[in-house]
């Protein structure tokens, strides 16, 4: 069988061959985007180990940024980089990555770290091209996002980082705006804790269902009076203080049907009509449900100016260098006057740098002047 393959790749003819046995091999083994990326090296490894250790040390880097996040830039071909971002994430929220190009051919490789008390572990790779760069956050924690282009990329980037909220806000027609009683306020002065939101409607507006899932349960029982219960993937969703039902228990509904109406039953019948809306997690009880239906606004590329042309720039004074795209972000460094630093990209009054000895920061563009 040795001969046999090594006459098939030696044939000037059988190239075709060759791929159907790579397109073969890799059904069965399942490389990696960056594995397939690397066979364009052959002969040239040490530009692609240079290329891959620029994501390995990108792991470690410190950059951290609030969401969300927006930054513009050029990718520069033949300069090997990543973009690494830290975010604070909660249980409920997705995380969603966004890579706008002038070019659509040029590959940009994208992977999803987690902080796990040691160390940050790698829990997805989206291949180049993909539309949709998302992560359903699963616990509240630490999460990195590395943006890598290829070698040969070369054009101008917009990058979107933002979350949003895993489900459908419950209340018709409302919004963050109505949400009037948070999770962790105190009730019954003090004798226990709101477990839960409340979202404040006039009497009578649809409750609607935040995701598909099943109707466990409906009652008019205890301080919830009259209430639903719904079951999706890994959660238990309580709607109470309803002024009626109309789901049935056992019954399938979709994202959006209508469970019952807005009132003030229960405990609720001295207070204005609102939903009571909760989320239980298993055998852990219950947990916030807010992260999981609170609306955060997506920035848009158009909000965003470049100011500098070059891929370097000259710091005009010493200056300190910052971990995020604020002054409230610590600082983690220093320049020079007249130092030279290249440019990655740009975030409102901010720039995305790297030093000469490959420390990435942020620097305040009011610090820096265009390298003649």
């Amino acid at each position: 069988m040795a001969a046999i393959l090594l006459s098939v790749f030696a044939c000037p003819g059988c190239s075709g061959i060759a791929t159907g046995i790579t397109k073969v091999t890799d059904a069965i083994t399942q490389p990696t985007a960056r594995e397939v990326y690397a066979r364009e090296f052959k002969g040239n490894e040490a530009l692609f180990n240079q290329w891959e250790m620029v994501y390995k040390n990108a792991i470690s880097d410190s950059l951290e940024v609030s969401l969300p996040y927006g930054e513009k830039g050029v990718f520069n071909q033949g300069i090997p980089t990543a973009y690494s971002y830290s975010v604070k994430m909660e249980e409920g929220e997705v995380l969603v990555a966004e890579i706008m190009k002038d070019s659509v051919n040029q590959r940009v490789f994208t992977d999803v770290f987690e902080y796990d008390g040691a160390g940050f572990k790698h829990i997805k790779t989206f291949e180049p091209g993909a539309e949709d760069i998302l992560i359903e956050v699963g616990s509240s924690g630490i999460y990195k996002v590395i943006i890598q282009p290829e070698m040969a990329a070369n054009t101008n980037f917009f990058i979107n980082i933002y979350k949003r909220p895993l489900l459908n806000f419950p209340v018709l027609g409302k919004g963050n705006a109505a949400i009037m009683s948070f999770w962790g306020m105190e009730r019954d002065g003090g004798k226990r804790t709101h477990e839960g939101i409340d979202i404040f409607a006039k009497k009578g507006t649809p409750v609607i269902a935040v995701a598909d899932g099943t109707v466990s349960r409906t009652g008019n029982q205890g301080i919830g009076g009259k209430q639903v219960w719904q079951r999706i993937s890994g959660y238990s969703l309580y709607y109470a203080h309803l002024d009626s039902v109309v789901a049935q228990s056992g019954s399938r509904v979709m994202a959006g049907d209508t469970l019952g109406f807005v009132g003030n039953t229960g405990n609720a019948k001295f207070t204005p009509p609102h939903l009571h809306f909760g989320i239980y997690k298993g055998y852990s009880g219950a947990v916030n449900p807010l992260p999981f239906v609170y609306e955060i606004a997506k920035i848009k590329s158009g909000a965003f100016s470049k100011n500098f042309a070059g891929s370097t720039v000259k710091v005009k004074g010493n200056a300190n260098l910052r971990k995020g795209p604020q002054t409230t972000f610590g600082i983690i460094g220093s320049v020079a006057a007249n130092d030279t630093v290249t440019l990655l990209g740009e975030s409102n009054d901010w720039l995305h740098i790297q030093t000469a000895s490959n420390q990435k920061a942020f620097l305040h563009k009011s610090l820096a002047k265009a390298n003649k």
